[in-house]
Parts: structure tokens; C-alpha cells; sequence
């Protein structure tokens, strides 16, 4: 695509430059057109057979409305961020960005006014809160920096925050989501928070839940998957963190009508066990997969447990005595069903004897639950069953996935489970090891390979909102929903 009037289109040396050019363009216009066809008719779209979300990151330029755009990889050698901003300097001395309220990007002098104009924009947004930089003289305040940036490009102005920017990944998780809002949340970023906040109210349905996921414009993506509720405990959690922050703030009045429908809708699904019913989780994986079917795995009891402790302590902010009573209980019958079906077999993510570990563990610690002894010993247990030898971590053990591939959500997860559980030296490993597998650019990949290269779309958004959730806990402990 023709860049705008004042831009140079950006090139490497080894070509010429109307060669260059023309496969620059061409490139770049494949990443932007299968990214736009999948937001617009969702799993419609064929996934090309090369993999094309191999990008080091989003070229970005600040102002309002931004917009974030892939760096072409034949771009990448010797490129790099100007310092707390997402205009990248090229190998030549120029600097690509994308303008103010446009789509497309542009390579131009260093000296041309519009990179002063975008370091400026970004670094002011960031000192406007917080860059959370974990323990004194870490190292880290790079990658939260660049995490923070890269989040807020993959949040349009109407707050659905996408997992990534292209194809599959394209798409905004409630989940996700909930994520975002609560590291938008924690680094003082409120009004970001509020933008995922409302859109997620916006969207979701009148008996309280959500669709799996959502195109950008906010429209339910209709591919045959059913809601999967944990979304519903996460969305509420991050309300309640949100609350938590900014308390008596009423420049959210849609917040208290969206978490009404969602507790009312989680605390009226409960069996005669205490638990929800069998939903996918975070795995995006048919319940029926599961080791035990018929009853719900960790990934959903953890989050739906939070939910409703948060759930119950925001209705009494708001003064809700009666609805705070109730979800009260219902989060206590889900936590005794936890200690029923879970705890004796060591919290596997199906409640079943031998049953496999995972990740979701975490979800029944802190800063989503209170500290507990025999929690953290299931953490540790499966911290060594999901280990690498890359030093990352799969979702689960026995995972069905690539064996020898590792995944930075969960990485990030221990990570936080580790900081809000006062294992500082362990967090702080888990953050370095996550540091030192960013992209050339600095992003924070899906998946790093066996040989510690990005195998994933980079960035992506619920890896950035862990290792920014991480490093607040590591210098502020974060709050945990109170359980009465």
C-alpha cells in the first residue's frame, strides 16, 4: 500500500529500491488485508499456509486514535524502538511510524517532526501511571514498558482488547479482556480500563454471559463455540479490581448492571455439588475432552470462585446487602465443593484420581484467593510437571500440543502466583526468563521454541497483562477478593 503524502516507504539494503519497495508493499499489504478479513468475517477465513504472524511487533506512533501495524520481518535486522515509544528506527537511520489517526505506516527522517510528536505522546501516556519495574535494579522496566505499550495498540478506541493483530489471534476474549483492564487497572491507566470495561458491558448478553470471543467492531463471533464461563469470573475479578483502585468512583455506571447479570448468572448455574457446570476454559478445549467430562475442570471452579467473592464484596460497595448475601453463599458452596473434589487428589485440573496437572492451580492462589499450604505444594508439583528444558513451560501436563514448545501465558502465570505468594527470587526468575525471550523488537511472543525462538504472535495482550500484573505484585501486593 502507498504510504501518505510526506512518507518514504521503508527498505533494507541487497535490492534495489523499486524491488524492495514493491515486495515491502506487497507484504505488508497481505499481513493488513488477512487481518482485516478475519475481524470481519471471523472463522470464515482460510489460515494461510505459511505462518503469517511472524513479526517481531506492532509499529506504532501515539496520538488519537492509533493504530498499531506489523513490522515487516525483512524490515527487522537492526530495527529497535526509540525508548518508551512504538516508533521504530530502521537499520538506516529512519524512523517508521504510523501518524496520527492513520492506518498505515511511514518511514521518514529522524528528524522529521512527526517522531518528536510520537515519543512524546507515548512516553507522556506512560508517565501518566505507572511503569511497574518489579524489584530495585531488575532490569525489567523495559519489557513493562513495552508491554504496556503494545496492550494499549491492541486496544481500539471502543475498548475490545484483542488477543493479537493477526488472523486467529485477532479477535477480543472476554477472558483476555478481563486481563487488560486489570493491568490497565494496576499501572494507573484507569481510563484504558474503563474503555474494556464498558465494551465488555456493552456486548454482553441479557442472561449475564458472554460469547467466546468477539470481532473488533464488537460483534459475536458465531464459529459453533458455546460461552465458556470462566470469562464470567474473570470479567468480575477485574471489575472488582478495577472498583478496588478507584473506589467511589462513578465514572463507570454501567459496571454494577454487568456484574448484577453475570453473578446472578453464575450463582444460579451452581449443581447440587456446589460446582458450575462443564465449560471450556482458558484451553479453548471441548469440555467433553477433559479426563472427567461430567464435571468442570480447575480452569473454570478458580476463576467462577473468585468471580463470585468479588462479585459479592462489590455489591456491598454498592450498598446491595441482599445480592452480596447471596453470592456470598454461592461462592461458599463452590469452595467447599473445591475442598470436596479437588483437594484430595492434590488439585489436578479434573477432579480425578492420577488426574493431570495445569496451570489453572495458580487460579486458586493468590492474588485470586487466599494463601494455602497444600495449594502452593500443587503449584511446585505443577510447576516440575509442565517444566521445559527451554526453562518455560506447557499449558498442562501431558499436553497434546507441541511437546517442546513452551507458552508464555502460563510462564507468566507461575510468575504471578509466585510474586503474590512471596516468592520473590522464584518470580523474578520466571520474569527474566520471559525477558530474555522477548522478539528482536522486544515483544512478548505466545510460544517460544525449543531452541528459545518466538514460535508465536507477538505480542500478545494476556502475556503483556500478566508480567505488567506481575511486577505491580512484586513491589505492591495485589488485593485478593475477600471470602466473607
Amino acid at each position: 500500500m502507498p504510504a501518505p503524502s510526506g512518507g518514504v516507504p521503508a527498505g533494507r539494503g541487497g535490492t534495489s529500491p523499486a524491488r524492495r519497495r514493491t515486495r515491502r508493499v506487497r507484504r505488508a499489504a497481505a499481513f493488513l488485508v488477512v487481518a482485516a478479513l478475519v475481524a470481519v468475517a471471523g472463522a470464515n477465513v482460510p489460515e494461510p499456509a505459511a505462518p503469517g504472524w511472524v513479526s517481531p511487533g506492532l509499529v506504532g506512533g501515539g496520538g488519537w486514535p492509533f493504530a498499531g501495524v506489523p513490522l515487516d520481518p525483512d524490515d527487522a535486522d537492526g530495527a529497535a524502538y526509540l525508548p518508551d515509544s512504538s516508533a521504530v528506527r530502521l537499520a538506516d537511520g529512519r524512523v517508521l511510524l504510523v501518524p496520527s489517526g492513520g492506518e498505515a505506516p511511514v518511514a521518514v527522517a529522524a528528524d522529521d517532526p512527526r517522531v518528536a510528536q510520537a515519543v512524546r505522546s507515548d512516553s507522556a501516556w506512560l508517565a501518566s501511571g505507572t511503569v511497574p519495574e518489579g524489584p530495585p535494579d531488575s532490569g525489567f522496566r523495559d519489557m513493562a514498558a513495552r508491554a504496556l505499550l503494545d496492550l494499549r495498540l491492541l486496544t481500539p478506541p471502543n475498548g475490545a482488547s484483542l488477543a493479537s493483530w493477526y488472523g486467529a489471534w485477532r479477535y477480543s476474549w472476554p477472558r483476555d479482556s478481563a486481563f487488560a483492564a486489570a493491568a490497565f487497572t494496576v499501572t494507573g491507566h484507569p481510563s484504558e480500563a474503563r474503555r474494556v470495561l464498558r465494551f465488555l458491558g456493552r456486548v454482553q448478553t441479557g442472561n449475564g454471559v458472554w460469547a467466546a470471543r468477539y470481532n473488533a467492531d464488537g460483534t459475536a463471533v458465531t464459529d459453533g463455540r458455546p460461552p465458556q464461563l470462566d470469562s464470567l469470573g474473570w470479567v468480575l475479578w477485574a471489575s472488582w479490581l478495577y472498583r478496588t483502585r478507584n473506589p467511589g468512583a462513578d465514572d463507570l455506571p454501567d459496571l454494577w448492571p454487568m456484574v448484577r447479570r453475570a453473578a446472578d448468572h453464575l450463582a444460579g448455574s451452581l449443581d447440587a455439588e456446589g460446582l458450575p457446570p462443564p465449560s471450556s476454559d482458558y484451553w479453548e478445549r471441548d469440555h467433553g475432552r477433559e479426563q472427567d467430562p461430567r464435571r468442570p475442570t480447575l480452569g473454570v471452579v478458580g476463576p467462577v470462585l473468585a468471580g463470585l467473592r468479588a462479585a459479592a464484596d462489590l455489591a456491598q460497595g454498592y450498598g446491595q446487602g441482599a445480592k452480596a448475601a447471596q453470592w456470598r453463599a454461592a461462592a461458599g458452596r463452590v469452595s467447599d465443593a473445591l475442598d470436596r473434589q479437588f483437594a484430595p487428589y492434590g488439585y489436578p485440573r479434573s477432579p480425578v484420581r492420577h488426574g493431570l496437572m495445569d496451570t489453572s492451580v495458580t487460579f486458586i492462589a493468590p492474588p485470586f484467593a487466599p494463601a494455602d499450604q497444600a495449594v502452593n505444594g500443587a503449584i511446585a508439583n505443577a510447576e516440575r510437571e509442565q517444566a521445559l528444558p527451554n526453562g518455560g513451560v506447557l499449558p498442562g501436563e501431558s499436553w497434546s500440543g507441541a511437546p517442546d514448545v513452551a507458552w508464555t501465558p502460563e510462564t507468566a502465570l507461575f510468575g504471578l502466583s509466585a510474586a503474590s505468594g512471596g516468592r520473590t527470587d522464584e518470580a523474578v526468575a520466571r520474569l527474566g526468563w520471559l525477558s530474555a525471550h522477548r522478539t528482536s523488537l522486544g515483544a512478548l511472543p505466545e510460544k517460544v521454541g525449543p531452541t528459545g525462538r518466538q514460535a508465536g504472535v507477538a505480542p500478545l495482550a494476556w502475556t503483556d497483562s500478566l508480567v505488567l500484573l506481575t511486577l505491580s505484585a512484586l513491589r505492591t501486593p495485589l488485593p485478593i477478593p475477600p471470602t466473607s
